[in-house]
């Protein structure tokens, strides 16, 4: 009975997407003759999902860096790279997990990608995001919603130095 079960479990990628994207860059071009400059960069990361019907389930990651400079701010990044998932055959406990890890793991690379390339396109230097543990960040959220501090329950955390991850 339990090798039947496990053939039941099932993720499938439906559609991997660019949900929403911008890029800001405030201050050019003086930022670009202004000197040398050191950037302090903020990194806000936040995960969640939207159940679609027939085991469907819209997973979002959303990322904002922004990048400034004593009080200049260089660059500011969001973006919200989607995913639509097939998911079916998991108890509650393994779907929380599965879209508040296993997605946004699945979501990230696109996310980087895009995030690079538009900073370059920017005119910045290279700007490459280390890689993230998502399990790490899941097990947080999952320690603070049951600490008495939850959400919606689709928010796999934030990572940076503060800053507000959007909404939906």
């Amino acid at each position: 009975m339990a090798e039947k079960q496990k053939t039941e479990n099932q993720i499938t990628i439906q559609k991997i997407y660019l949900k929403d994207f911008s890029f800001e860059s405030p201050n050019t071009p003086s930022v670009f003759t202004s000197g040398k400059w050191t950037p302090n960069t903020n990194l806000n990361l936040r995960s969640s999902h939207t159940p679609c019907g027939d085991d469907h389930t819209e997973v979002v990651l959303s990322i904002t860096v922004e990048a400034k400079h004593e009080d200049k701010t260089l660059f500011l990044v969001e973006l919200h790279q989607a995913g639509l998932f097939h998911i079916s055959g998991y108890d509650e406990k393994e779907f929380g997990v599965i879209v508040g890890s296993f997605c946004p793991n699945i979501l990230f690379p696109y996310a980087r990608e895009s995030i690079s390339a538009v900073i370059s396109k920017g005119g910045f230097p290279e700007f490459v995001l280390q890689p993230i543990n998502f399990d790490s960040l899941y097990a947080q959220s999952q320690a603070q919603a049951e600490g008495g501090n939850g959400g919606d329950g689709g928010d796999s955390g934030d990572s940076g130095d503060g800053g507000n991850g959007g909404s939906h």
